[in-house]
């Protein structure tokens, strides 16, 4: 999730991570694979398999397959930034990795796993290609903001979250085999445009904490109920 950017973890983080140049704190660097047994970054790398898997339904049209993919992997992301909070010893270096790391992740769970979605549902038309664009630019520019001057205050994000991409799409599914699949992927599109202005536009959106990581494992849990019940009715 968000709550573990560069600019919370330092203002001006970048002083805290070794460039190529500097080989003081080359020995601080460990191998690349190392950093994912971090349990944090394992946490997020779990949420970037789930997102991977979205896309894959995603393109075969299994779509209440890619939903619950997609929803796990929000829920791995939602879950990464109070797990590396509990984790004891972590360095600035290895904070700052994992906040580049989960920023990289959302691009793909919560933007491009999304916009597939969109493009498979309208079979791959290229009239779907701006809303997708619309969907993964506002995500980009949202995250590449929020890296960068962080929270709008204590309590609030300027934008919506890109996580939130996912939770408000899985809702807009369930009308998916309700509506005729024509009329179904317009209404996915206008919702994906709006969730791409949303991200950009400059109002206040309540950091959530607290009992909402319970509310949200809930939905969680019961969207996954309700598509796994989909999944399993339509097998032959």
């Amino acid at each position: 999730m968000d709550d573990e950017s560069p600019r919370e973890i330092d203002a001006d983080h970048t002083q805290g991570v070794a460039t190529d140049d500097d080989s003081t704190g080359h020995s601080c660097r460990g191998s690349i694979v190392a950093h994912a047994c971090d349990p944090a970054n394992a946490v997020t790398l779990a949420g970037l398999f789930c997102g991977v898997l979205g896309i894959y339904f995603a393109v075969q049209e299994v779509f209440s397959a890619a939903v619950i993919a997609l929803l796990w992997a929000t829920f791995f992301d939602w879950f990464d930034g109070p797990i590396a909070r509990r984790t004891k010893g972590r360095t600035d270096e290895l904070r700052a990795l994992g906040g580049q790391l989960d920023s990289l992740v959302d691009i793909v769970s919560s933007g491009v796993a999304p916009a597939i979605l969109l493009l498979s549902i309208g079979e791959f038309s290229p009239w779907f290609i701006p809303g997708a664009f619309a969907l993964i630019a506002g995500g980009v520019l949202r995250l590449s903001y929020f890296n960068v001057f962080g929270l709008a205050d204590e309590s609030s994000y300027l934008g919506l979250p890109i996580d939130h991409n996912v939770i408000l799409v899985a809702l807009v599914f369930l009308l998916e085999g309700v509506l005729g699949r024509t009329t179904f992927a317009m209404v996915l599109y206008v919702a994906i445009v709006m969730i791409a202005a949303l991200s950009v536009m400059p109002f206040r959106m309540p950091k959530a904490g607290g009992r909402w990581y319970y509310v949200f494992a809930v939905y969680v849990v019961s969207l996954t109920a309700v598509y796994g019940w989909r999944l399993w009715s339509d097998m032959p």
